[in-house]
């Protein structure tokens, strides 16, 4: 039975990747250290994983983590812009030092290859869409940055050292188990949450921002897609549901899958964020075999029956 490794496998992507891995017949190993990520999401999986609790900057937890595993899925971060804004030196630590050191890890304990976690945030705001992997980044926030620093590093460390690395360009990854109170593209299950409740969801604009929203069971199939493809070594892949929707339409779609229709009220932007944002998915598909097989519709009702 190959060893699996997922970071940040308490947070809402990595507890769903490890639940597939587990489901594939991996033995499955997670370390977390819970700033981010929660028990409750990894309760169900007492017994059937091994768990190490701690942080990803701690290296001789990440050794012991990393030992005689065939494949990492790294996802641990800081995944929020606002707190990169307010705090940036906390945010690289988590999001650049931290993949740094699980790389070196990786390397000394000669795992085949680490999936990582990036991010549509690379591109900013550049006017040309849909976005594409060949694209000059152009990072708003220091998060951006400091994604597009650990996909540098992912890229270098195949070159220098053959280390094998996939980094995945995750577009609003949305889905049960996804915080309503995290600052992380939590949209989704915050408008949902809302207006359930009967209460105006507020939004940053005027709701003409366009998001290129992914159900978490597709960034899994991506993930699990990245470990097992041949040829992507050293690779980045855009991975992103179909198409673009405005949180104006978002907010139609969740009153129709509620049966309900509560009126948002609009605020001022929010530094940091980008306006528009749409992926060309067609390397991942043609690379990948990645193929998001969720619409938004039934993607919002999955995640409304969850909350």
């Amino acid at each position: 039975m190959q060893k699996v490794v997922v970071t940040g496998g308490a947070g809402f992507i990595g507890s769903h990747i490890a639940d597939a891995l587990l489901a594939k017949g991996y033995a499955v190993t997670v370390i977390d250290d819970f700033k981010t990520g929660n028990r409750a999401n990894i309760a169900h999986l007492d017994g059937k994983i091994e768990f190490i609790e701690g942080s990803i900057l701690n290296e001789g937890l990440l050794h012991q983590a990393l030992s005689g595993a065939t494949y990492v899925f790294h996802q641990a971060a800081i995944p929020s812009v606002p707190k990169s804004v307010k705090d940036p030196l906390a945010s690289h630590e988590a999001n650049a030092t931290g993949t740094l050191k699980v790389l070196l890890a990786a390397r000394e304990e000669k795992v085949k290859r680490v999936i990582y976690a990036a991010s549509s945030s690379v591109y900013g705001d550049t006017p040309t869409l849909p976005k594409h992997e060949g694209m000059p980044p152009n990072p708003l926030s220091p998060y951006g940055i400091q994604k597009y620093v650990g996909e540098a590093y992912m890229q270098q460390f195949y070159r220098l050292y053959g280390l094998e690395t996939v980094s995945l360009r995750y577009f609003n990854i949305y889905g049960p188990r996804q915080n309503p109170d995290s600052e992380y593209a939590a949209v989704i299950p915050r408008f949902i949450r809302l207006t359930k409740r009967g209460e105006r969801p507020h939004v940053n604009g005027d709701g003409s921002a366009t998001r290129a929203f992914t159900f978490i069971q597709d960034a899994v199939a991506a993930n699990l897609r990245a470990a097992e493809a041949e040829g992507v070594a050293g690779d980045v892949f855009n991975v992103a549901g179909r198409g673009q929707t405005s949180i104006s339409e978002l907010l139609t779609l969740i009153n129709k899958v509620l049966g309900t229709s509560i009126e948002p009220e609009f605020g001022p932007e929010r530094a940091g964020d980008i306006k528009h944002s749409y992926a060309d998915i067609s390397k991942a598909e043609k690379m990948l075999g990645y193929a998001p097989a969720t619409s938004l519709e039934e993607g919002l009702q999955k995640t409304a029956e969850s909350l």
